[in-house]
């Protein structure tokens, strides 16, 4: 069987600054080679990055060792980037993953692995920890959800190639922020990996320093 794992970096960071957040360094490190050296060490026989076009040559020097690793421009959407990269592959099964999670570990990415070949669609998450609230446009809470049955969703997500593939054909063109969500949206039944509460994504940075303490 072969996995490839998809790499979304086609985001402009417009919350994080001037800077590109995935090129930011950690202990001297970009995140995104972080990321992409625990799939390397997972043994994915294919890696595709979905890159924004302006750091599509800095990403050309960090990896211009890697033999399987291959970097694309991304889309204008993350849909269209993931869409980009499945019509990039040839695999059996795919594992998509946000660039700016740079603490995920190779054990998470070998359970998912695991589970996907079983269950062909699957999603790494952790369980709520928080009470969450339903809010109106007011600001008046309307109830109390459940929360042993909420979980925060993280990458990757898994899913068998063909599947994956079929729901981003049949939705192409809309704005999925969550590739599980287009299966689901397909009929098809999502199953949980449990993740890690590590796993954060990087979105500001503040979430550079939280991730410092982590790398350590």
């Amino acid at each position: 069987m072969k996995f490839a794992a998809i790499i979304t970096a086609g985001g402009t960071s417009s919350r994080f600054g001037e800077t590109n957040k995935l090129l930011e360094k950690i202990n001297n490190k970009e995140i995104i080679k972080y990321t992409v050296e625990a799939f390397i060490k997972s043994e994915i026989n294919e890696i595709i990055i979905c890159a924004n076009k302006s750091i599509i040559s800095t990403l050309d020097k960090i990896f211009t060792d890697k033999k399987n690793i291959r970097i694309i421009e991304g889309g204008q959407t993350r849909q269209e980037s993931v869409y980009n990269g499945l019509k990039a592959v040839d695999c059996d099964y795919v594992l998509i993953h946000d660039g700016a999670r740079p603490l995920i570990s190779p054990k998470t990415i070998h359970d998912t692995m695991q589970s996907v070949i079983k269950n062909k669609a699957v999603s790494v998450m952790t369980k709520t920890i928080d009470t969450i609230k339903e809010v109106d446009e007011s600001g008046r809470i309307i109830r109390t959800l459940d929360r042993s049955k909420l979980y925060n969703t993280q990458t990757p997500q898994a899913f068998e190639y063909k599947l994956i593939k079929s729901a981003h054909e049949k939705f192409e063109g809309e704005n999925f922020t969550d590739d599980a969500g287009l299966v689901e949206a397909c009929g098809q039944e999502v199953y949980v990996v449990e993740g890690n509460y590590k796993n954060i994504k990087i979105t500001t940075r503040t979430d550079i320093a939280i991730a410092e303490n982590y790398l350590i």
